[in-house]
């Protein structure tokens, strides 16, 4: 409970608490700053960047490929462009805008103050931005990566990957998957023990349950992609051989151990999208959730199941039958829990009075595009027709409709419905909705041709084709939808600027605009800077739909309250807060030192090895309190005494 305290009291508080509200905006205030929520929106603005600059390299390879004999890009410059086309979106846009989500959004929903570490988390955000910037400084340094996403050996080798591209990939990706094991342990540790009173794991929303298999899916996946990364920077920078059989090394080492982590990949990236839209639908369709358990253990056993399918990716590399058998079998039977969760989701549906707002389209979206990927996907488990069609474009077509049909259609969901949240005001649902009918039209059209361009034969991979095959008309109609999808993400900007223009200098909207179920609403918007007032009590799942809602004395869901009356109003001060940090920046500023100093000169390693030593050093001495308070200046507390909540403050990290 807060409680008027009085000023000499809070200048005693002990090290690691700061008690001035951290609200300025200034450059200072983001690159120091340790506020799960700024880093929140960190995370999504460097994820929408680098899912522009992701896009800018689709559309060049669709411009490659609309007619036969393209020549947009030669060979070289297609294979760089194809490969950091999917490194981009997979490692530097899908996850970390699901970053983003589970940044901002967890503490909120559990009823926390922030993190549990608030500077390990700052740190993996810029950790996460010094890797990407590793990988795309390659382009200017000898040449991007031009082995594909998936690395595969011996082609990443120095004797047919001759260029540092490798090199970068394989250094900022480290880097990258280091970041997402320090956001995954911090989030993880967050949700078991940060819970606000009467919160049990029972009682958490499907996002959070959903965010928290995912964390548990980079705890034990990126190690692996670890190692073979590493594997595979000693091979090309050192004149190791793991990958080489000529000496007893072992080509498929590297499809194992990633395909051992990119399975895995593919819930950690659809998973926060199944949580976002499992908050949209109930909100919009007046419901709650249908079958809240069987949500939540299908994303467990969607989770502990991922780990069993990785040689799916495999079965024309001689694994052998038995193998190809038990894999198939794994690979029909994951599709039981994602089954579960769209019936769930089409229950939910089912009755209520469904409101088509921009979110509840994205959703439903996910829902319809997201079935035809996992169903053309299971295919892929009868052995004989995945002989035919692996290395197709039918391929290509499967993945894109899991990966944007399922994932950045849910992440366009979470934009949506969370922006009044983050920003204090609403996107245009007018414009919204043409964004959303633009992006399915242009989606559809890129990627439902690739099916038929697959089972005609056409190989992924090529950077052109002759004439006279049959490819000529829908690789020109993947080429126009591609356009269209890009298309929708200008008119995404256009709703983000206009909305912004048309909402400065107005009151920030309501505290509830969706007549929402989860706890997150319970704050103002946008959130406080100390997110509650007062740690809440939890009571039920969707604690804050039932205390609007009850029920009248013949069984009839009545409201009881308004959200205004039932909202705290952010007014608290003094609440004690973890104190900003430049640290964690320097620390990341040292790893592209490292990665350049590895790749060209070891002498390049020294200044970027004092970065990182500097600041762990002054990480662990740097005094943590708020050097004003010892002053007793508390005019941003606003008098003479302050509103001090002593119940729960976050370490600081």
């Amino acid at each position: 409970m807060t409680a008027t305290t009085p000023v000499e009291d809070v200048v005693d508080q002990p090290l690691g608490v700061y008690t001035r509200p951290r609200g300025g905006n200034g450059w200072r205030d983001w690159v120091t700053t340790v506020d799960h929520k700024k880093i929140g929106i960190l995370y999504g603005v460097a994820a929408l960047f680098f899912f522009v600059v992701g896009g800018i390299e689709a559309l060049l390879i669709r411009l490659q490929l609309a007619t036969p004999n393209g020549t947009v890009l030669g060979a070289d410059m297609y294979n760089q462009v194809f490969t950091m086309h999917g490194v981009t979106m997979i490692f530097l846009a899908a996850m970390p805008l699901s970053a983003a989500f589970a940044n901002y959004l967890i503490p909120l929903q559990i009823g926390a103050r922030d993190v549990a570490f608030p500077r390990l988390n700052a740190l993996s955000f810029w950790v996460f931005l010094a890797g990407g910037i590793v990988l795309n400084l390659s382009w200017v340094l000898g040449g991007a990566p031009d082995g594909g996403w998936f690395g595969y050996a011996p082609n990443t080798g120095i004797v047919f990957s001759p260029s540092p591209g490798m090199d970068f990939y394989a250094l900022g990706l480290q880097i990258t998957g280091v970041a997402s094991l320090m956001s995954s342990i911090n989030l993880t540790v967050t949700i078991l023990n940060m819970r606000a009173p009467g919160m049990t794991l029972f009682r958490m929303p499907v996002f959070t349950w959903m965010m928290l298999v995912t964390q548990l899916l980079l705890v034990f996946a990126m190690p692996v992609i670890a190692v073979a990364l590493f594997l595979l920077a000693f091979s090309r920078l050192f004149g190791a051989r793991f990958f080489d059989p000529s000496v007893g090394g072992d080509a498929l080492l590297w499809q194992h151990l990633f395909w051992i982590f990119g399975h895995p990949e593919v819930y950690i990236l659809i998973l926060p999208s199944f949580g976002i839209i499992s908050e949209v639908i109930p909100t919009f369709s007046r419901k709650p959730i249908f079958g809240y358990p069987f949500m939540v253990f299908s994303g467990i056993a969607i989770g502990f199941m991922g780990w069993g399918v990785w040689a799916h990716h495999m079965f024309v590399s001689g694994i052998g039958p038995i193998s190809v058998a038990a894999f198939s079998l794994s690979t029909m039977f994951i599709a039981v829990p994602t089954g579960v969760k769209i019936l769930n989701w089409m229950a939910t549906m089912w009755g209520g009075r469904i409101k088509f707002s921009a979110p509840m389209l994205f959703a439903v979206g996910v829902v319809s595009m997201f079935t035809i990927g996992g169903l053309s996907g299971v295919t892929h488990a009868i052995s004989p027709a995945d002989t035919q069609q692996t290395d197709t474009y039918y391929i290509v077509a499967h993945f894109h409709y899991v990966i944007f049909g399922g994932i950045i259609f849910g992440l366009f969901a979470g934009l949506y419905f969370w922006w009044p949240k983050v920003f204090g005001h609403m996107l245009s649902d007018l414009i919204g909705k043409v964004n959303f009918w633009v992006m399915l039209v242009g989606f559809n059209l890129t990627f439902g041709p690739m099916h038929v361009l697959g089972l005609q034969g056409m190989s992924r991979r090529i950077d052109s084709y002759s004439p006279g095959f049959g490819f000529e008309l829908w690789n020109m109609v993947s080429t126009i939808g591609s356009f269209l999808i890009a298309l929708s993400i200008a008119i995404f900007v256009v709703n983000v600027i206009m909305s912004a223009m048309r909402a400065r200098g107005q009151a920030p909207c309501g505290p509830d605009p969706w007549d929402a179920r989860s706890l997150e609403w319970l704050t103002p918007n946008p959130t406080p800077v100390h997110n509650f007032d007062e740690v809440p009590v939890v009571e039920s799942l969707d604690e804050f739909w039932h205390r609007k809602y009850g029920t009248d004395d013949d069984g009839r869901v009545v409201r009881v309250a308004t959200a205004e009356e039932v909202c705290e109003d952010g007014s608290a001060v003094g609440v004690h807060l973890p104190s900003p940090s430049f640290w964690p920046i320097v620390f990341a500023s040292g790893l592209p030192f490292i990665a350049l100093g590895l790749i060209f000169n070891l002498w390049l390693t020294v200044p970027g090895g004092l970065l990182v030593v500097m600041a762990i050093y002054a990480w662990i001495f740097e005094p943590v309190d708020d050097p004003d308070a010892a002053h007793g200046d508390h005019d941003d507390h606003g008098g003479d005494e302050v509103t001090a909540d002593t119940t729960e403050e976050a370490p600081v990290v």
